[in-house]
């Protein structure tokens, strides 16, 4: 066990862990080539219909040649890594050390571990030619909102961001028109950051037509 004056537990020394998270997480992920991210919800469970077009929409990028990043945990994020193992792709799991321990999927080809959510999130969109977003809780939500954000700001470069479940986004998408929108908040272009769709399929052509552009 650590003391408290040990000199680990300082902030100094915790600017060397942070640094090798981040070349630790460049170093393996600038390797593997065209990915996409997945978010959504651990809760998910294999029956949902969410878990499974989770597998099927990752199984069909990974025919077309994308690796697949996920949270690591169970889920949709572990719906996502099966479907990307089982079409032969890179399935990739950004593991989070947390109070309440989140055991990695099996279907993880590759698992980083991260200590700080920042560095963490820097990976999922690093190397990431789109964002592919479930339905979830506040982390989902969290992500979505910090990659239209990052996109409004022109802090990286426009991409596909597509959210799953008309029926699961539209109460949020009524709020942001009503509410957001309307008053101002946000431009009439800001919706068109992302899209939302239902099918596998539509993913898949989402994607292809934003870079056939």
């Amino acid at each position: 066990m650590l003391k408290r004056d040990d000199f680990t537990t300082q902030d100094p020394w915790r600017i060397f862990r942070i640094m090798g998270e981040f070349v630790e997480g460049f170093e393996e992920l600038s390797k593997i080539g065209p990915a996409i991210t997945v978010f959504g919800s651990a809760r998910t469970r294999p029956g949902d219909k969410y878990y499974k077009l989770a597998e099927e929409i990752t199984f069909l990028l990974a025919n077309e040649g994308y690796a697949i990043i996920t949270g690591a945990g169970p889920g949709i994020m572990e719906a996502a890594n099966k479907g990307a193992k089982k079409g032969g792709a890179a399935s990739i799991g950004l593991n989070i050390q947390v109070p309440v321990v989140q055991k990695p999927n099996k279907f993880i080809t590759k698992l980083l571990d991260f200590r700080y959510f920042f560095c963490r999130k820097v990976m999922f969109l690093k190397y990431a030619k789109a964002s592919i977003i479930f339905p979830g809780g506040y982390g989902t939500m969290d992500e979505f909102f910090e990659t239209i954000t990052l996109i409004q700001t022109e802090r990286i470069e426009k991409f596909p961001v597509i959210l799953v479940g008309r029926e699961y986004w539209k109460g949020l998408m009524d709020w942001v028109k009503k509410a957001m929108l309307n008053a101002g908040r946000i431009s009439k272009e800001d919706l068109d950051i992302f899209c939302i769709i239902d099918k596998p399929e539509e993913a898949v052509e989402a994607i292809k037509d934003f870079y056939s552009r």
